[in-house]
């Protein structure tokens, strides 16, 4: 009996040391598989970072708010390469408009063709959202088509888009959601495993509020 229970516990002992072995190699700075970071669209979230990874932050942007611009500039690069390159962090991207011209934009981020494309395209929006995102209405819309145009799409593509239901109502969800299950009501709006951050974190703020999370 002594000798089956031994042979029981070695076996627990090696699957627990299975289980723990990704949680090692990250604490041992390893980088996971470039495949297993790479955006993708899990129902109507896009998402970018690992998908077993200690922390979710799902963040709540407009594209034509400034402090979601300023976010992406300086707080997004350095979270990328400190936390969801290295499997630490899984980022959730949702979409909160705050204006009639951000929620094209996000329309069009969605019909620019794959996670890949979203991503990047939400890079160009923010990058160059002092050329589109002020003025009157038809000067941004006709300044937001330009943009995505030069990101690969088509006019017929563009019209098509703007005019899809299916997609607006997919943006439109994701605000009311927000609403409704954190009480979202302003951008950046970040959930960090389920706790609410409001306001444009910068990285060291975030760093302080991430490193007990992932226990380095």
């Amino acid at each position: 009996m002594k000798r089956y229970i031994s042979f029981l516990l070695l076996g627990f002992l090696a699957l627990a040391g299975a289980a723990m072995v990704p949680q090692l190699a990250l604490a041992q700075g390893t980088t996971p598989d470039a495949k297993a970071l790479a955006p993708r669209q899990d129902g109507d979230d896009m998402v970018i970072g690992l998908a077993g990874a200690p922390v979710t932050i799902i963040e709540y942007a407009s594209l034509t708010c400034p402090h979601c611009a300023n976010f992406h500039a300086n707080t997004y690069p350095q979270l990328k390469s400190n936390y969801i390159d290295k499997g630490l962090v899984k980022l959730v991207y949702r979409d909160f408009p705050l204006d009639r011209i951000a929620l094209s934009g996000s329309m069009l981020a969605r019909c620019a063709g794959g996670p890949d494309r979203y991503f990047a395209f939400l890079d160009a929006l923010y990058k160059q959202q002092g050329s589109w995102a002020r003025g009157n209405a038809n000067d941004m819309l006709t300044n937001l088509r330009r943009i995505a145009r030069l990101g690969g799409m088509s006019e017929p593509a563009i019209d098509a888009c703007l005019k899809d239901e299916n997609v607006q109502k997919a943006v439109l969800t994701q605000s009311l959601q927000g609403e409704r299950e954190f009480g979202v009501n302003s951008t950046p709006t970040l959930i960090i495993n389920g706790k609410k951050q409001a306001g444009a974190l910068t990285f060291d703020e975030l760093d302080k509020v991430l490193k007990p999370l992932v226990a380095r």
